[in-house]
């Protein structure tokens, strides 16, 4: 992907529509803000499926690593794609990408406002979330105080799915060797949480996804001033590891 491309969401999108008809997704609209359309692909038939991975990047514009990592996943694993049930969201802020900027249109987060029913945003893609029979929920994100790649985790479960999968995705970039990221400790690039914190000052789309059903979320973050075609392998390996264990516990 030629880095001059890195902000060019109508490009980026162009490819996800290419790579919909062989991969067997359906295009579908999600809202449409300020002549923008922001679009999700689901798979044809398997909105049944008790399932689902979910899969989403482009919430901060200015986090392009993970938006064209998503897209350089999708397009090496079409099978996957055919074979198993997925929604999935490439860009949520098709503006803030545009504008290589963390807020949308409004100027807002829409990363903390997940919560909000009249959202226009938040508001329908709430009512796919609590439709629909999640396995997973990928959340992709980057990081510009990161030094390294590391993972938010939200799940039930005692032990960590994450160091697994981060022992297959580490290879171009390091973990983030910090013990506090956030404010939340962290252990060899995992942040693991059962309970929900009490002090955010609004709800980010992988917390709200865990709250409407999903069993487990994870939100992968690449550091931002790092190398883009590292961040976008980086990106890509997680995606494949995180299935992969998902999908073989």
């Amino acid at each position: 992907m030629p880095l001059h491309q890195a902000h060019d969401q109508r490009a980026l999108i162009a490819r996800w529509r290419a790579l919909a008809s062989a991969a067997r997704l359906r295009v579908r609209v999600l809202t449409e803000v300020k002549g923008e359309k922001i679009i999700y692909l689901e798979s044809t038939r398997r909105k049944d499926s008790p399932d689902i991975n979910y899969l989403s990047a482009g919430v901060h514009g200015d986090e392009a690593g993970a938006a064209w990592g998503l897209l350089a996943w999708a397009e090496d694993n079409i099978a996957t794609l055919q074979q198993q049930a997925f929604v999935i969201f490439p860009c949520m802020n098709p503006h803030g990408l545009q504008g290589n900027t963390r807020v949308d249109h409004r100027g807002l987060d829409i990363n903390r406002r997940f919560h909000l029913d009249d959202d226009p945003i938040s508001g329908p893609w709430r009512k796919i979330i609590a439709a629909r029979r999640w396995r997973i929920g990928l959340c992709l994100h980057e990081d510009y105080d990161a030094q390294g790649c590391y993972v938010y985790e939200l799940s039930q479960h005692r032990g960590s799915l994450s160091s697994r999968i981060l022992e297959e995705c580490i290879k171009g970039i390091a973990l983030d060797p910090r013990r506090s990221i956030d404010g939340r400790p962290s252990r060899s690039g995992i942040i693991h949480r059962r309970i929900i914190p009490s002090d955010l000052p609004g709800m980010p789309e992988a917390i709200e996804l865990f709250q409407l059903g999903c069993p487990i979320t994870l939100t992968f973050e690449t550091p931002s001033e790092f190398s883009l075609d590292d961040r976008v392998q980086a990106q890509a390996a997680f995606v494949k590891a995180a299935l992969h264990h998902a999908m073989n516990p």
